[in-house]
């Protein structure tokens, strides 16, 4: 057991921060998980009215992705990070004076708009304290720490949500600022000067070395990147039904318990992650990072697909582990493959272009289904997610199967 945690030894200082910051804003994490139940139970949407705000709520996280991906590779990626993820804190805190206003619906949107433009800069920052050999274990490691305070988080709000919801808000952004007050004492800015970009442009991988123009042009240079994440989008997809249909499903068969069994849905996803993402990683580390992401697409179909035949809870409580365990593979290896394939002066902007593309299918998910639910009721869904995921299973493994054959082309090549 402990030889599996030695992947974790050798990482730089900073990314053990991060790695305490995280675990400390998660255990706050308690707003999002709970949005699609605050939106109906406590402010009385229907479900496609859920739907839609949840949509605007993840497609203001666009645009401010993509800003953030600009002014964190012009101004650095911690400033960033502390002015804007501080902006989303006191908007929550704000949310808790406001009752079961619509306001506080908007001002969600504005919270998820000001975490789009920090999020860039975190992905960014891991990628320039990191190399290819060690990336998988850094973002595995965040990713832990993500989960170690979520184990709590959920269980904590699931209690608060029906007599204390504005604690809910009001604990959001406390451990958020106390999470940035870690970032801001114990971790430097990572930006890479230019006389460094310089120095070490020369031992940089193809896809890594510096780019001259703008974002779109670098893009276009790297056509399996914007296929991958194309992809990738239809399992986001599929994965944002876990905060979108599950608790319409349990409210469905569960009512007024419905809450406190989507809080506990939660934390199991989240002990899942603590078991199994040492175990996840060592097993799959000789494969590349686009196959390991492939597998989350049986697993996926598995996790969600099998909701369609269950009334009861426990069954539920299987079909979390399948789709925890593919949440695992999707975001220790989604990173990596991007960070592998992001120039050094483009990082900040190439991850936000994950964000982008790959949220494409988080913000459509709750609007699109939402529509669905209405019209054929929310057991239909875990029919149509399993042949999304199945289906992005098909083309990732095609796509990894091209990028192979490109580049055993271009060694050909060269030596003709």
């Amino acid at each position: 057991m402990i030889k599996m945690f030695s992947m974790y030894k050798g990482l730089p200082r900073s990314i053990y921060i991060l790695f305490l910051a995280r675990v400390v804003n998660s255990m706050g994490m308690f707003v999002y998980p709970f949005l699609t139940l605050f939106l109906s139970k406590k402010i009385g949407l229907s479900d496609s009215e859920v739907g839609f705000y949840m949509l605007l709520a993840s497609t203001t996280f666009v645009p401010g992705a993509f800003i953030g991906g600009k002014l964190t590779d012009h101004f650095g990626r911690k400033k960033i990070l502390l002015i804007f993820q501080s902006l989303a804190a006191l908007t929550f805190i704000s949310c808790g004076f406001m009752g079961n206003s619509m306001i506080v619906t908007w001002l969600l949107i504005t919270a998820s708009l000001f975490n789009g433009i920090a999020d860039p800069s975190t992905g960014a920052m891991v990628t320039d304290l990191t190399e290819p050999k060690n990336r998988k274990a850094a973002f595995s490691l965040l990713y832990l720490g993500i989960n170690i305070g979520v184990a709590i988080g959920p269980i904590i709000a699931g209690f608060l949500f029906e007599n204390y919801t504005r604690w809910i808000f009001w604990g959001d952004g406390l451990t958020t600022v106390i999470a940035l007050s870690l970032v801001l004492i114990y971790v430097p800015d990572t930006k890479p000067t230019e006389e460094e970009i310089k120095q070490t442009n020369d031992k940089l991988s193809e896809n890594e070395k510096a780019e001259l123009g703008s974002v779109f042009k670098a893009l276009l240079k790297r056509p399996f990147l914007i296929g991958f994440a194309v992809i990738y989008s239809l399992l986001t997809f599929s994965y944002s039904q876990h905060a979108f249909s599950i608790p319409l499903q349990l409210n469905d068969i569960f009512g007024d318990a419905s809450s406190k069994m989507f809080g506990t849905i939660m934390s199991v996803n989240a002990i899942v992650v603590l078991i199994m993402t040492v175990p996840l990683t060592n097993l799959t580390k000789k494969l590349k990072p686009v196959q390991n992401v492939s597998i989350v697409g049986i697993l996926y179909a598995l996790g969600f697909g099998m909701i369609y035949y269950i009334d009861y809870f426990p069954f539920f409580i299987i079909s979390t582990m399948f789709w925890t365990m593919g949440e695992i593979l999707a975001v220790t290896n989604v990173g990596v493959y991007i960070a592998n394939h992001s120039p050094i002066t483009h990082r900040g902007r190439f991850s936000s272009f994950l964000n982008i593309l790959s949220g494409a299918g988080y913000a459509l998910g709750p609007a699109m289904m939402g529509i669905y639910i209405e019209s054929y009721g929310v057991r239909q869904v875990w029919i149509l997610l399993f042949f999304i995921s199945i289906g992005a299973f098909i083309l990732l493994n095609l796509h990894h199967r091209l990028e192979v054959w490109s580049k055993k082309k271009k060694v050909l090549v060269r030596k003709s």
